[in-house]
C-alpha cells in the first residue's frame, strides 16, 4: 500500500491530527531543519524506534507548541523560562534538556512509554519554535487533547535527510501513515543553503546536572556551576550563543554531551 503524501499549503494538516489522535499512527512532517516523525503514543513510539533502527536509550524530544505547554509540563527555573522566551520572542528553533513536573508526567502515555520519551534520569528535551507545519498539528493535538506530540528525525538513525522527503529513506516512507511533504518550507528557512551545508538539528541547551537536576540560577553573579551547557549545536547557534552570553554569567559548550 502507498504512503499518503500531502503536499503543505500554509495550512494545518487535519489528516495528521486525526492519525495521531488515534494513536498507533506515525508521521513525517517538515520542521526548520527537514523531517521529523511525529508520534503520540506507546505503539507509535515502538513503531518509530522500530522504523529507524534506533537505540531505546535515545528517547526523542517532547514538541512543545507554546510556552504554556511546555511550563505545564516541565520544571523550569525562571532564568530557564526567561531563556525559551528569548527564543520564542525571536523565533529561533531551540530545545532544553529539563527534568519532567509530576503533573507533566500525568500527559505521557501509559504503559510504559515513559521509558521510550526521557532518560534514566527522568529528563526530556523540550523543544519550541520547530517549524510551522509540525507547530500547528502540537498546537491542535494540545489545545483541544492535551495530547503530548514526541518526534525524532526522520531519516535512519545516524544519517540526515538533507532537508528532502527523498531522504528520509525507504524504511520510513514505506512504514509512515502520513508523508507532509514541505521541501519549499525547509528551503525558505535556509535560503542560502544546500543540501550539503543545511543544518539538519537544532540546538540543544541542558538545564539539569548529571543526577538529571535542574541548575541553579545565577542572578547575575559569577562562577556558578554547574550551568546551563550547550550540548549540540545546530542552526542559529551563533545566535543561540550570544543569547547565552547575555543571560547567563557563566555557561559551557559541550557539543556532543546529550544521550
Amino acid at each position: 500500500m502507498t504512503t499518503e503524501r500531502i503536499h503543505w499549503d500554509g495550512h494545518l494538516v487535519t489528516e495528521a491530527v486525526e492519525l495521531l489522535r488515534a494513536g498507533g499512527n506515525i508521521v513525517v512532517s517538515p520542521t526548520k531543519v527537514g523531517y521529523i516523525i511525529l508520534t503520540s503514543d506507546k505503539k507509535s513510539l515502538e513503531r518509530k524506534f522500530a522504523v529507524k533502527n534506533r537505540n531505546r536509550n535515545k528517547p526523542g524530544v517532547v514538541l512543545c507548541g507554546s510556552l504554556e505547554q511546555l511550563t505545564e509540563l516541565a520544571e523550569l527555573t525562571d532564568e530557564a523560562l526567561e531563556f525559551y522566551r528569548t527564543h520564542c520572542e525571536q523565533d529561533i528553533l531551540m530545545g532544553c534538556i529539563l527534568p519532567w513536573k509530576d503533573s507533566g508526567r500525568a500527559y505521557i502515555p501509559k504503559n510504559g512509554a515513559d521509558e521510550l520519551v526521557m532518560d534514566a534520569r527522568g529528563t526530556s528535551c523540550f523543544v519550541l519554535r520547530f517549524g510551522i507545519p509540525s507547530e500547528q498539528i502540537v498546537q491542535e493535538l494540545w489545545e483541544k487533547d492535551r495530547t503530548v506530540v514526541f518526534a525524532s528525525s526522520a531519516n535512519p538513525s545516524g544519517k540526515g535527510n538533507r532537508g528532502l522527503v527523498a531522504g528520509i529513506g525507504t524504511a520510513i516512507e514505506s512504514q509512515a501513515d502520513l508523508i507532509i511533504e514541505g521541501d519549499d518550507y525547509v528551503r525558505s528557512i535556509q535560503p542560502d543553503s544546500t543540501a550539503d551545508t543545511r543544518y539538519e538539528q537544532g540546538v540543544m541547551v541542558s538545564f539539569v546536572d548529571d543526577r538529571g537536576e535542574l541548575v541553579p540560577e545565577q542572578h547575575g553573579e559569577r562562577l556558578i556551576s554547574p550551568a546551563p551547557t550547550l550540548i549540540r549545536a545546530g542552526l542559529s547557534v551563533d545566535r543561540i550563543m550570544v543569547n547565552l552570553a547575555e543571560q547567563f554569567p557563566s555557561w559551557d559548550y559541550r557539543h556532543g554531551l546529550y544521550y
